[in-house]
């Protein structure tokens, strides 16, 4: 058993020795270790491998006018119509969940607006970020019921009628 651990060594190829730079003419990577000779590429520092690098030239990124602005973490906000709960059972409680399910919502970390486009002829629970005008009078209107949810983590909430 131990003249087997003795004999052990890697396979052929699977380790490589690191160039041994400047150790004299006849290691061949002697005096310039491999640089050829002057230039850029050959000094200090090194290359110059930055994404980038024209070559000195202003890079195309500083040249072009920089126009608007990115918000950094928008907030996606999915419109449902009154028109697709018609899926939904009389007396359901159509929230987030249910909104997803049904795969009307989709995304993570979305806003969900209600909008009032088609009709909607029967009493359910409505959970959502936003109502238009139209949509909660077509949900009142069918003896429904609306819930506002909490704003989303950097959206603004939104105005609210009264004045406590």
């Amino acid at each position: 058993m131990s003249s087997l651990l003795s004999r052990l060594a890697p396979p052929d190829g699977a380790r490589q020795y690191e160039k041994r730079l400047g150790r004299g003419i006849g290691s061949g990577l002697g005096k310039t270790c491999g640089r050829g000779q002057k230039g850029q590429k050959a000094r200090q520092p090194g290359n110059i491998n930055k994404l980038h690098f024209q070559g000195g030239q202003t890079p195309i990124q500083r040249r072009l006018p920089k126009r608007g602005f990115n918000v950094p973490f928008p907030v996606k906000t999915v419109s449902v119509n009154v028109g697709d709960l018609d899926g939904f059972k009389a007396g359901d409680e159509v929230n987030e969940q249910a909104l997803r399910d049904a795969r009307l919502v989709q995304g993570r970390k979305v806003r969900i607006k209600l909008l009032g486009e088609g009709e909607v002829a029967k009493k359910l629970t409505v959970s959502a970020h936003a109502f238009s005008a139209s949509a909660k009078e077509k949900i009142e209107k069918a003896g429904g019921k609306i819930v506002l949810l909490a704003p989303l983590h950097g959206e603004a909430p939104e105005a609210s009628d009264d004045k406590s």
